[in-house]
């Protein structure tokens, strides 16, 4: 569990934060709550999507260096480097400093808050469709 442990943490760290922050600009931005029937508008929806994109690898970076340096380490003359995802973060932090562990951060804030913006215009513009068409239909 060594090392799935920071893939663990940085896979469940990163949705939640996505998540939790793409409902928090709807409200903050478009004053949409969960369940109000409102649907936003595609555009609205990106730049939501995209903030939102920004957060889940802020929030995981750390795991997401550390999950790469226990993967590609190698043992040196006989033993490995960091024994697992605490001692990784500590030996990083000691060792190189605090920045350290998001590095690699800007090559995937180019990447993922643009795939989060398109996915979250689909995905609202179908939730929204679903809920008129399903949930707001009166019974006979």
């Amino acid at each position: 569990m060594g090392r799935g442990l920071p893939t663990v943490m940085r896979n469940g760290t990163n949705q939640a934060a996505m998540f939790s922050a793409k409902n928090a600009f709807d409200v903050f931005l478009w004053k949409k709550h969960e369940g109000d029937g409102k649907v936003l508008q595609p555009w609205q929806s990106m730049i939501s999507g995209f903030l939102a994109g920004t957060a889940g690898p802020t929030c995981t970076g750390p795991f997401d260096v550390v999950k790469t340096r226990l993967m590609a380490q190698n043992r040196e003359g006989g033993e490995l480097k960091y024994k697992g995802m605490s001692h990784a973060i500590r030996t990083i932090y000691i060792e190189e400093g605090l920045v350290a562990l998001w590095k690699g951060l800007l090559p995937r804030l180019m990447r993922i808050p643009p795939g989060q913006a398109i996915m979250w215009a689909v995905a609202d513009q179908i939730i929204g469709f679903y809920e008129k068409r399903c949930l707001q239909m009166t019974p006979l």
